[in-house]
């Protein structure tokens, strides 16, 4: 057991093990984490969530490292979460994103965290929430969250960040399997990056094409920008940064802001409110009821629809 309320005022105080520790605590799923989660509610919303993603290989973490120099000459706090794939061996995260950000390693004002994804798809760990919480609580101004490189499937980052970047380099597929990837849909700013080799004009007009295809935006709407950029070499990161803050001054201005932190907020409830569920079916009623309610399923008593209503009302009742 730990003292939570001198946790989190070491960790609103800039000390980085206190901020490493509540993260910790989230990972792991504490018996306190109730108790965290409560005392960091009031000190949370300040921060602006920018997510990164992109395919394997188009330099999300030299760009995250080029992105937290640029906000850092800003004067901007900055915390990062590099979401990395699991080992195989000890469940933990690869540690591949701390390599190439290690000339941040000395600085105060920038926090650097990876978080293994432990089997769960979306590109994200399970408790990304709410270690992005805890960064925001302990007073970052930004918070850089890079996802594992994105398949078809991942593009989870869309729900949890404020504004999603979406990277591609030269020579990593064409718009089709962009598409595919269903990247084209959650990007608010698009980085081409790697811009110095062949075929990066290429791709950024096929960018834009694809974007405009079936495009339906009203007057006003957010049109998201295409920026080149050679991260390794910090060029075109003001322009990324510039997009960004464009970005966040037209959601302010048109309420989109509000409104996509309260389907974040919503979407975390629920999947709080669905774990406290499975786990208060097994309490409950451990796993011979629901055995039950199977084998009569396979025998063609029950339909699935059934079994589940009933297990419903079981848990009401109970």
């Amino acid at each position: 057991m730990v003292d939570v309320d001198q946790l989190v005022r070491d960790a609103r105080d800039g000390r980085p093990r206190a901020v490493a520790r509540l993260i910790s605590l989230v990972e792991g799923a504490s018996p306190q984490l109730r108790e965290v989660m409560a005392a960091l509610a009031p000190l949370t919303g300040g921060a602006y969530v920018v997510g990164l993603t992109g395919s394997p290989g188009v330099g999300k973490s030299t760009s995250t490292s080029a992105l937290v120099t640029a906000y850092r000459k800003a004067g901007r706090r900055v915390g990062v979460l590099a979401v990395d794939p699991s080992s195989p061996f000890s469940g933990g995260a690869l540690l591949g994103d701390r390599v190439r950000m290690s000339e941040h390693a000395s600085d105060p004002g920038v926090y650097i965290r990876s978080m293994a994804t432990r089997g769960h798809l979306g590109g994200l760990a399970w408790a990304a929430p709410q270690a992005i919480r805890v960064l925001d609580a302990a007073g970052c101004e930004v918070i850089l969250v890079e996802t594992v490189g994105v398949g078809q499937s991942e593009v989870e980052i869309a729900a949890q960040a404020d504004t999603s970047v979406v990277l591609l380099a030269p020579g990593m597929g064409d718009g089709i399997q962009a598409a595919k990837a269903g990247i084209l849909e959650i990007g608010d700013v698009y980085v081409v990056n790697k811009a110095d080799r062949d075929g990066a004009d290429a791709t950024a007009r096929e960018l834009n094409h694809m974007l405009g295809l079936g495009e339906s935006r009203a007057p006003g709407d957010w049109r998201p920008p295409i920026v080149k950029t050679v991260a390794a070499r910090a060029e075109g990161i003001d322009e990324v940064v510039e997009a960004l803050e464009k970005h966040r001054a037209w959601m302010e201005a048109a309420g989109v802001l509000a409104e996509r932190r309260a389907r974040r907020a919503a979407g975390e409830i629920e999947t709080i409110a669905l774990t406290a569920l499975r786990a208060r079916i097994g309490d409950v009623h451990g796993d011979q009821h629901l055995a039950g309610l199977a084998a009569k399923v396979v025998d063609g008593a029950l339909d699935p629809y059934a079994a589940a209503d009933e297990l419903v009302a079981e848990l009401t009742r109970a």
